[in-house]
């Protein structure tokens, strides 16, 4: 498998073989085994070394994925639309997690300048110093951006959150013949292998149905995207709203008896995968959102969910289509290529139908036309 994976560079190759060490020293300490969760957050966080906080490429063309904001500047504007409705009833402040290259904070400041909305302040939480360098470069024309490194601990405005949920750390949970276990990662003499112990069973309380399961069934479970929708229950005063946009599905459909590996996944150079240790501190390692637990945990505490829907229909219902005829269809060298980014974002073979939009809020009321599509009764 690995063999058709492009080869790393020496320094590269030098930087993910330290990493792999201080995991491997992390096993050690705790006595040697770690949740898969612990493998997860240091292949992904471990200072300096791991994924999100090295310094590799990760979005574009020389990356290892590309997000909906790379892909055109009409997702953002079609956002910033629902954040000028929902800024004109709370203070006028966005918060965005995990902001990439920049890309989406500069469409949606943009677009909000052109609309005549004022943004006092862009605050963005990115635990990546690469992409943080890169977010300072595109974002210099804007001085309202700042740059936090922890949550603030009350906000009112709008929160943004593009694929963020999925790549916070999980854990994995294997059906046993007697109950679930909890996968863990061991040393093996070529890096890392999969161990199994007993687990709690509130870890598998996410799962609907869970005892008419087969034995075999593996899959994930997301207490961190919780705890971080709980504290962002926390945060959030009186007049706000996060927007969470990712690739999932409602529990029932997470877990499903077919689904039985899991939904893990890994990208390196816009390579698929499905083997967490490879090249670790390299590679991004993601899993689907369970929407349904992250508005049940919303709901504990204390916000409402606004609206549960498809991308496609968000974007529609923002209207993307309506951005897109700022483009003469005359001018096919600048129409085509807008149209058939748009046509990735919404067509139900693409991001349309994988990608939900969950909207959470406190004392803010989602404009009718974007709450003609929710789903949240599915949740």
């Amino acid at each position: 498998m690995h063999s058709s994976l492009p080869a790393p560079s020496p320094d590269a190759l030098s930087a993910s073989q330290r990493l792999r060490q201080a995991i491997l020293d992390d096993i050690r300490q705790a006595g040697g085994w770690i949740p898969f969760s612990r493998y997860m957050e240091l292949a992904l966080y471990a200072p300096d070394l791991g994924y999100y906080s090295g310094g590799s490429a990760k979005l574009g063309k020389d990356g290892d994925f590309t997000t909906a904001p790379e892909i055109t500047p009409l997702f953002g504007q079609a956002l910033a639309r629902v954040a000028a409705d929902l800024l004109g009833q709370t203070a006028p402040r966005i918060l965005e997690f995990g902001a990439g290259s920049g890309k989406l904070a500069k469409d949606v400041l943009t677009e909000l300048r052109q609309l005549g909305v004022e943004v006092e302040r862009y605050e963005i939480v990115d635990l990546s110093g690469e992409l943080r360098a890169r977010q300072r470069d595109t974002l210099a024309d804007f001085p309202q951006v700042a740059w936090l490194d922890a949550l603030p601990p009350a906000f009112s405005g709008v929160v943004l959150g593009n694929e963020v949920l999925d790549a916070m750390p999980v854990e994995l949970v294997v059906k046993g013949e007697s109950g679930w276990l909890r996968r863990g990662v061991v040393a093996a003499h070529d890096g890392f292998a999969f161990a199994d112990r007993d687990c709690e069973p509130a870890l598998a309380a996410q799962i609907p149905e869970a005892d008419g399961l087969p034995p075999g069934y593996l899959t994930e479970v997301h207490p961190v995207a919780c705890g971080f929708i709980a504290s962002l229950g926390a945060m959030l005063d009186a007049g706000a709203a996060a927007i969470f946009i990712d690739y999932g599905f409602p529990a029932h459909e997470y877990y499903l008896p077919q689904r039985r590996q899991g939904t893990l996944m890994c990208h390196y150079r816009h390579h698929s995968h499905a083997d967490p240790f490879y090249l670790p501190g390299l590679q991004d390692i993601t899993a689907h959102v369970d929407f349904s637990a992250m508005a049940r945990v919303g709901a504990e505490a204390g916000l409402e969910v606004l609206c549960y829907t498809s991308q496609a229909a968000f974007l529609i219902a923002a209207g993307i289509g309506e951005l897109l005829l700022r483009t003469p269809p005359e001018d096919a060298l600048r129409f085509l290529p807008q149209s058939n980014a748009l046509q990735k974002l919404v067509s139900p073979a693409e991001m349309g139908e994988l990608f939900k939009v969950l909207v959470l809020g406190r004392n803010l009321a989602l404009p009718q036309h974007l709450a003609r599509g929710d789903r949240s009764h599915r949740l």
